[in-house]
């Protein structure tokens, strides 16, 4: 067991209490001791039980896996030299250069505190749902009780036979199904001259061509671009019928998506999903 400063756990501990609350959507009192995350809140922003982070912190659970370490890399909000340096700590190999990142900088984090009362998610460049906040939850479901491997929206947007959209806990559907199915292949397309090497991304894009027609159809084309916005109606039980504006924005070389959903000013629509969002208020917090 390791116990001097510079250990995993005492990194971590020193992480932790660096960051503030209020930099991840967190109140702040005048009861509150410690000027950092407490356990339990760094823990469930990285979605791993309170008792493993204790080890890790401890020093009674030193190899995470390389999953574990990219949830608290995000959770603490980790420079990409700072993630480097967690995998090291855990003996593991950190992501190559030329692999799809599923690391959030700090000012997309700071950014994504300020945007207020929207629904809002982060996807890296192949479609991996990668962050969600609780107006995303509150108005599709909690992306938690989905298996990770299956939080992609390209998948869901080609499934495979018998399958359904698994990132959305009810029936969501496109005004301009056509344009958005031909826009993320085009993405997707981009993906690849950005990360020529990744195999994931290699991986999915076989998978797709073997399950869809329509996605081979689309990919032999060899269209390359970008999917920016579309207009979605999201059937919301207990409250009827939302249709929302949805826009994708691009942080740059990393080709991170964060796709922002609201509804149009003083609408019926913004009513309802105000509800959406105050019904879902009790759920675990995303952020």
């Amino acid at each position: 067991m390791r116990t001097d400063q510079a250990s995993l756990g005492a990194t971590l501990r020193a992480w932790r209490n660096r960051l503030a609350p209020a930099a991840v959507g967190l109140p702040t009192g005048a009861g509150r001791r410690a000027a950092g995350l407490r356990r339990e809140e760094l823990a469930d922003l990285a979605r791993i039980s309170v008792d493993y982070l204790v080890r890790l912190e401890q020093g009674r659970a030193d190899r995470p896996s390389a999953q574990v370490l990219a949830s608290l890399a995000r959770a603490l909000q980790l420079t990409e030299a700072e993630r480097d340096h967690l995998y090291r700590l855990a003996r593991l190999v950190p992501p190559a250069e030329d692999e799809i990142s599923d690391h959030i900088p700090p000012g997309i984090h700071r950014m994504l505190t300020r945007l207020g009362d929207a629904a809002v998610a982060v996807f890296a460049a192949d479609w991996q749902l990668l962050w969600w906040n609780r107006g995303w939850s509150a108005l599709l479901g909690d992306p938690a009780s989905t298996p990770p491997e299956r939080r992609n929206f390209a998948r869901d947007t080609f499934p495979a036979d018998g399958e359904v959209p698994r990132l959305s806990h009810w029936p969501v559907s496109s005004l301009t199904p056509g344009t958005v199915e031909a826009a993320v292949v085009a993405d997707l397309r981009r993906a690849t001259g950005r990360f020529p090497r990744s195999r994931r991304l290699q991986e999915l894009v076989e998978l797709l061509t073997a399950q869809s027609e329509r996605f081979a159809e689309l990919w032999a084309s060899g269209a390359v671009g970008t999917h920016r916005e579309d207009r979605k109606i999201v059937e919301r039980p207990g409250i009827g019928l939302i249709t929302v504006d949805c826009d994708v924005l691009t942080d740059g070389d990393g080709e991170r998506k964060i796709v922002v959903l609201t509804a149009a000013p003083e609408s019926e629509d913004e009513t309802k999903l105000r509800l959406a969002f105050l019904s879902g208020a009790a759920d675990r917090p995303r952020t």
